[in-house]
């Protein structure tokens, strides 16, 4: 059974660990370390009184953004595409707010998501280069058409939306871990780009919608995917790196060791890894999970969001502490995604049921009742 707590724990936990590794994502160990002290940074670095997002955070808007449109479509018209192709369009409208200022012209080219009506996310936050180029070209990536040889991480750094809106925990959830997997594929045409989706997906899932450990969690994930990619010849190698993940996390060594023999987390592989160590090390804790998560010479941001993700769907919102929520940049927006996702769709063709913020958003593609927040 889902559980609204849990959404907006994992999109508010991923933004959470994004917003605290940005800041030092850059950062050489040495240098963390002598500026923020022997336990590096534990709270937010504030710019302009707010703890800044990446695009970590706006492209798992954007995922989240997709899924409601093509199941809102679907609804309301009685035929709809499949979800990735919905979440690409998306896509487009993120590259947009990278490319072009505030406000856009929405129906040149057409816009399919009312976040291009918040201000804040026309800011460019290290933007990935893979992401960029690949939805420059037209968004069209797959699991059968490559559009790259990547495995960077952009892919499944953004996932999470996937894995809380798909609900059924049990054989027949394969189609949403490709689903998550497929929605990587978009950007990221290496094996091992998608297939750290695909896992990060069942975790999410298994979290969000049942009584389960964290443990629980990432083991039934990596059997599933397992017998998912099973074909496939990368992976042995990312199972034997997510199993050291995981038998790290019961060993007594320092966190920054640990993360050391699990790579920096600029690909996939190696940021899911991170990340679920963390996750498995702190399950009950995510302010320990994200401080270990982020304070490491690799890519911080990715692997703090994607730990946020995990241990957030986990404890829930209620189970985040309060530094990570005050100041935090949209978290109103954050929460009114999540909140989406929990809620769904209660339209239909065949209902005279109306739902005008709804519509708004996910019909119309604009903030509701043309209120949009400042800049």
């Amino acid at each position: 059974m889902k559980d609204l707590d849990k959404y907006r724990g994992c999109l508010i936990g991923g933004a959470a660990g994004d917003a605290l590794g940005y800041a030092v994502e850059f950062m050489s160990e040495k240098s963390i370390f002598k500026q923020y002290g022997k336990t590096g940074i534990t709270d937010y670095e504030l710019t302009n009184g707010k703890a800044l997002i990446s695009d970590d955070t706006q492209m798992t808007l954007f995922t989240a953004n997709g899924l409601l449109v093509g199941t809102t479509r679907g609804k309301l018209r009685g035929i709809m595409a499949p979800y990735p192709s919905y979440i690409a369009m998306s896509y487009k409208d993120w590259y947009r707010t990278q490319k072009e200022r505030y406000p856009l012209d929405k129906e040149t080219p057409f816009a399919c998501s009312w976040l291009v009506d918040i201000p804040q996310l026309f800011h460019r936050r290290a933007p990935g280069i893979t992401c960029l180029s690949a939805i420059r070209a037209g968004a069209n990536g797959s699991i059968k058409e490559p559009v790259n040889n990547s495995k960077g991480c952009g892919g499944v750094m953004r996932v999470a939306p996937v894995g809380l809106y798909f609900e059924d925990t049990g054989e027949a959830g394969a189609r949403f871990d490709l689903i998550g997997a497929e929605a990587a594929a978009i950007t990221h045409g290496h094996a091992l780009g998608y297939i750290p989706a695909a896992t990060l997906t069942h975790i999410i899932r298994q979290l969000a919608h049942g009584d389960v450990s964290v443990d629980a969690a990432v083991r039934s994930a990596l059997s599933a995917t397992a017998e998912l990619f099973k074909e496939e010849k990368e992976l042995p190698y990312y199972l034997q790196l997510m199993d050291k993940a995981v038998a790290l996390a019961g060993e007594d060594i320092s966190d920054l060791e640990a993360i050391h023999q699990l790579g920096e987390g600029w690909v996939a592989d190696e940021a899911l890894a991170i990340a679920v160590y963390c996750a498995l090390k702190y399950p009950e804790d995510i302010d320990k999970a994200l401080i270990a998560s982020v304070n490491h010479k690799g890519d911080s941001d990715s692997t703090g969001a994607i730990a946020g993700n995990i241990v957030g769907a986990h404890v829930g919102l209620s189970g985040i502490p309060d530094k990570y929520k005050t100041n935090l940049e949209l978290y109103d927006i954050i929460l009114e995604i999540a909140d989406d996702l929990y809620n769904d769709c209660q339209m239909s063709e065949y209902s005279a049921y109306t739902d005008e913020a709804w519509v708004s958003k996910y019909v119309k593609r604009t903030y509701p009742n043309g209120q949009k927040p400042t800049p």
